[in-house]
């Protein structure tokens, strides 16, 4: 069946749904050898046809496309039937596909539906595949493979490792005469660098995004201090810190080193095309470093990362997304294997390049390295090496209800930043209905 493309112009910032993809032609078997064999001689007798859907742009379309007909030309029984959207939407569409038992084999999730999709029986358990190497995680750091189990049990693996990161417009701090920002400034240190920003330009940029709604600052400000998000099925945390985290936030509005409360909604959904280093509004963003590729396309201006404020061992190998099987899946063993091969295999990993974080495979990351060419994804790159060796232990993935919570957080900030409430009385709101989210 021809490819079916999305409209020429299609704009995957605006995050509608775009046109479905059929299965595309086999691509002539490459000279490279991989990394790993990745398994690649699918157990299953006769052709296979595996539906796979994920989020993502045009990019990540034709790389991900790529990957998976290379799969088809080492494995000419298996092929694939692929669609991809935007992100808005992309949970609800696979909700009705749940509801309907239909959910794709070979699915593309991240940690905010993990352990939902794991107690809902919606996704394939893949412990024994991977205790016998079927899946082999061998390669993967620690961290990383604990990130993708829920209850002691593999229940995905990681498509790439990403990192909270500081994404900076370069020219603009240039124009200023202002320095970038430092990987690991104190919180206080970042703020006063902002406030700076700000006034060097007159106002007409803020130094930084307000990320009092943002759920992975918090998080890591938590982790700065020794303490966790979650603790188990529990927030890990009560109303004097974030109480201490609202009002950080409320220093630095008045300070002038964040911009006005509507540009600040503005961007409170993480959407890179509408994050203010990306419209030209701060100097300074927080983003994920795996999105620093896409936000440099969407702006003329060279964009930089550095590591979050505070100390690096906050962070952790953070799984970018997952890849997940379908609990109802009728080729259990073919998915499984599919995800070997994107994980551990070399010439796959070269193709997929850092679309979507670093390669979860560290032999996979030296492979490929020398093949990645796009100057955007080697910075990125740069960045999570410089800190690999200074990462702290993984937490395990967010308990069910986390979606929820993080939809609270940025409401509690909102209700604060236009004064509807005082830190306290958000606090306590937000406590409450977190509470109750985690324990539904």
């Amino acid at each position: 069946m021809p490819v079916v493309r999305p409209p020429i112009g299609a704009d995957p910032g605006r995050r509608r749904l775009l046109t479905a993809l059929a299965g595309a032609p086999l691509l002539a078997t490459g000279g490279l050898s991989g990394c790993s064999d990745g398994a690649t001689t699918s157990s299953q007798d006769g052709p296979v046809e595996l539906s796979v859907f994920w989020w993502g742009g045009p990019r990540r379309a034709e790389l991900t496309e790529k990957a998976l007909r290379l799969y088809s030309a080492r494995n000419p029984q298996v092929t694939f039937r692929v669609t991809w959207q935007g992100s808005d939407g992309y949970y609800e569409r696979l909700a009705t596909q749940a509801a309907g038992g239909n959910v794709p084999d070979l699915i593309q999730i991240d940690d905010s539906v993990l352990t939902e999709y794991t107690q809902r029986q919606i996704i394939l358990d893949l412990t024994d595949r991977v205790a016998d190497h079927r899946v082999d995680l061998r390669g993967l750091p620690e961290g990383l493979i604990r990130y993708g189990t829920v209850d002691g049990r593999t229940m995905a693996v990681a498509a790439g490792q990403t990192l909270a990161g500081v994404v900076f417009n370069r020219d603009l701090l240039r124009e200023l005469r202002m320095p970038e920002p430092r990987a690991a400034m104190s919180w206080t240190e970042y703020m006063s660098w902002a406030t700076q920003v700000t006034e060097a330009g007159d106002g007409r940029v803020a130094g930084t995004m307000d990320a009092s709604g943002d759920y992975r600052a918090l998080w890591l400000w938590l982790r700065s201090q020794g303490g966790e998000f979650y603790r188990g099925r529990q927030l890990g945390f009560g109303a004097d810190e974030l109480i201490s985290w609202f009002e950080l936030w409320q220093r630095a509005r008045a300070d002038r080193a964040t911009p006005g409360a509507a540009l600040i909604e503005q961007a409170d959904g993480g959407e890179p095309a509408r994050q203010l280093v990306v419209t030209g509004l701060t100097a300074a963003s927080f983003a994920w470093s795996h999105q620093l590729p896409e936000m440099q396309r969407l702006t003329g201006s060279e964009l930089g990362v550095v590591g979050f404020p505070g100390p690096s061992g906050a962070q952790w190998a953070r799984a970018s997304m997952y890849w997940a099987a379908f609990r109802g899946t009728r080729h259990p063993d073919a998915v499984a294997d599919v995800i070997n091969f994107l994980t551990t295999n070399g010439e796959a990993g070269t193709v997929l390049g850092h679309e979507r974080g670093l390669n979860p495979s560290l032999a996979v990351r030296r492979y490929a390295e020398g093949s990645i060419t796009d100057p955007v994804q080697r910075r990125a790159a740069a960045f999570g090496a410089s800190i690999a060796d200074q990462l702290g232990p993984a937490p395990a993935p967010p308990p069910k209800g986390h979606a929820r919570v993080r939809t609270l957080l940025v409401t509690a900030a909102e209700r604060i930043r236009v004064k509807r409430d005082g830190t306290r009385e958000a606090t306590a709101r937000f406590l409450s209905q977190a509470i109750a989210a985690l324990a539904g």
